[in-house]
């Protein structure tokens, strides 16, 4: 349960993440970071600087070695992995820069998938689906293969998939890597939109330019966070 209302979505406080190779890599070192519900945070760094280690602690894909992550007021740290995945599949949407859409599967069964996953009732499940496709425009394509879609039309295919179930935090990995300069364009429209509604979004990119269409921005490089100025 959450601690309280006014709980910020996440809580970073010293986190660090340190892989037990030889010689150990610390991919995260003491990070402190304060997600507010509706923000739209950009985290911007090279490859290898620990972004994707950081969205995956902040999805619940990956434990920190050290410091502590509350989500929504909750210290994830006390939760099994059951309880984890049950968080994790409830409350928090996943976009990928590779869209990871069944191939054989219509765009309405891949959005649907996503109640399949939570073990949620199949009462209605259609008329959510379709729902979630409205918000990104693309009712008019249910019945289509993703290999029938253009790369953009598969990314909000994606989207579509994340908002079901009306998460608290959707983060963004790469969201637009595999696109053109003008569909990314188009799929950070939609991320704007989304945001304006109100939902918390935190996307992980090494472009500069895309990160400046999020409203507040933070830099890691060697594993460590700053504020961008």
């Amino acid at each position: 349960m959450r601690d309280g209302s006014s709980a910020p979505v996440v809580s970073l406080s010293n986190v660090s993440r340190v892989y037990p190779t030889d010689p150990p890599v610390r991919a995260l070192i003491d990070v402190d970071l304060s997600i507010e519900s509706g923000d739209w945070l950009a985290i911007e760094g090279p490859s290898g600087s620990g972004k994707s280690t950081l969205l995956n602690v902040m999805g619940c894909l990956d434990r920190q070695t050290e410091g502590t992550y509350r989500f929504e007021g909750v210290d994830v740290a006390d939760l099994n992995d059951r309880e984890r995945a049950g968080l994790r599949s409830r409350r928090i949407g996943f976009i990928f820069q590779s869209f990871h859409l069944l191939r054989h599967r219509s765009v309405l069964e891949n959005v649907m998938m996503a109640e399949v996953y939570r073990h949620q009732s199949r009462r209605g499940r259609s008329e959510r689906a379709m729902a979630a496709l409205d918000r990104v425009e693309l009712t008019h394509r249910a019945d289509f293969l993703p290999t029938r879609l253009s790369g953009g039309e598969q990314q909000r295919v994606a989207i579509a998939r994340a908002l079901l179930g009306s998460p608290g935090l959707l983060l963004s990995d790469e969201p637009t890597g595999n696109l053109d300069s003008t569909t990314s364009g188009r799929i950070l429209d939609l991320l704007d939109g989304l945001h304006d509604e109100g939902l918390t979004i935190v996307m992980i990119t090494h472009d500069s330019e895309v990160a400046k269409r999020a409203r507040r921005r933070v830099h890691i490089r060697d594993g460590r966070l700053e504020e961008a100025s």
